[in-house]
């Protein structure tokens, strides 16, 4: 798995034991002698308002083809986990370019960088 790539991946629930197998945002990895890769959650639930973090994902848009998501998606990255490899089951699909881009920039902004 690969930055940019969207993959079905257990994330951890925040603030209980367990996790959910949801798509995912691999933003680095993998990392350390046991492979662990820095992951962003993402949904299908839309709230009614987006936090400046947030990234919608809409697949029947261009630029979100390559995503092959089936509905639009919401990308939290002020949601960040770090997963084991065989946490991360199958890439589903790819981030372009320009949304890569706009995912950097939020998280500099978000992180203070």
């Amino acid at each position: 798995m690969n930055r940019g790539e969207i993959c079905l991946g257990s994330f951890p629930f925040g603030g209980k034991v367990g996790a959910k197998l949801r798509p995912v945002l691999v933003l680095a990895g993998p990392l350390g002698p046991v492979p662990e890769y820095l992951v962003a959650y993402m949904t299908s639930v839309i709230p009614p308002s987006l936090l400046p973090t947030d990234i919608l994902f809409d697949p029947t848009l261009q630029d979100h083809a390559g995503t092959n998501l089936k509905s639009a998606t919401l990308l939290r990255l002020h949601k960040l986990a770090t997963i084991h490899a065989s946490d991360l089951v199958r890439s589903l699909g790819i981030a372009s370019p320009a949304t890569m881009s706009q995912v950097d920039s939020k998280l500099r902004t978000m992180l203070n960088l």
